[in-house]
């Protein structure tokens, strides 16, 4: 299995742009392995589920699904099976994005599924609260993304640096194997450092590098001051 453990760690959501589909998915993912192999940081990359297997057979860095829904297999046209995304070469998944909201019931399947699976689970959340309840079931990694930052610009690490922090205690209260990323609004190095500082052991992050002019660049700059 490709390395997801080491942090810190970048992931990096592709999420649906048209500048990370298809052929653009597969230069931006090698650009991605190119800047982990410079700097030595591990980062993973979350494509489309569609880019899955092209991705992964072509990069040497993680892969992960973007979601994968809590199903068995048989009857469920349009979902995804974890078997399936596992076979694509997923060595894990994003859970709950606030893109695409699960039940806790359903997380945590996915999240038990994932582990009898030997893939790794990140589950996001929104707040200290649900960081907390998501931390009782046991992920690999919690990814805290307050929604009004999504996107925006603006990181979380300055804007609400306390969910950063009051995530990372609430979580290793309950659970202290699970590791807390920082997500929403990521984008530069001065914002991973801040990350990392409040706590945090990697980020979770996709418009800032995905429609930089140069997201080679944009990683590089991202990872500089680590």
């Amino acid at each position: 299995m490709k390395l997801i453990s080491k942090t810190p760690i970048v992931i990096l959501n592709f999420k649906t742009y048209l500048e990370s589909t298809g052929k653009n998915a597969l230069e931006l993912a090698k650009a991605c392995e190119k800047v982990a192999k410079e700097t030595g940081v591990n980062i993973a990359v979350a494509p489309q589920h569609i880019d899955l297997y092209n991705l992964s057979k072509e990069v040497d860095i993680p892969v992960l699904a973007q979601h994968i829904d809590p199903i068995t297999a048989g009857g469920h046209t349009g979902r995804v099976l974890l078997e399936c995304a596992q076979e694509a070469g997923a060595v894990g998944t994003l859970i709950n994005h606030s893109e695409k909201r699960m039940k806790l019931a359903d997380i945590g399947e996915i999240v038990k599924r994932s582990s009898q699976a030997e893939m790794v689970s990140v589950v996001c959340t929104n707040n200290i609260e649900t960081s907390a309840a998501a931390a009782s079931l046991g992920p690999n990694f919690i990814a805290v993304e307050p929604p009004e930052l999504i996107g925006s610009g603006i990181p979380v690490s300055q804007a609400e640096p306390e969910v950063v922090t009051g995530t990372v205690a609430a979580v290793q209260k309950i659970n202290p194997s699970v590791k807390v990323l920082c997500g929403a609004g990521i984008s530069t190095g001065n914002d991973m450092k801040a990350a990392l500082d409040l706590g945090s052991e990697g980020v979770l992050l996709a418009s800032g590098i995905i429609l930089a002019k140069s997201p080679e660049k944009a990683l590089l700059d991202l990872v500089s001051k680590i």
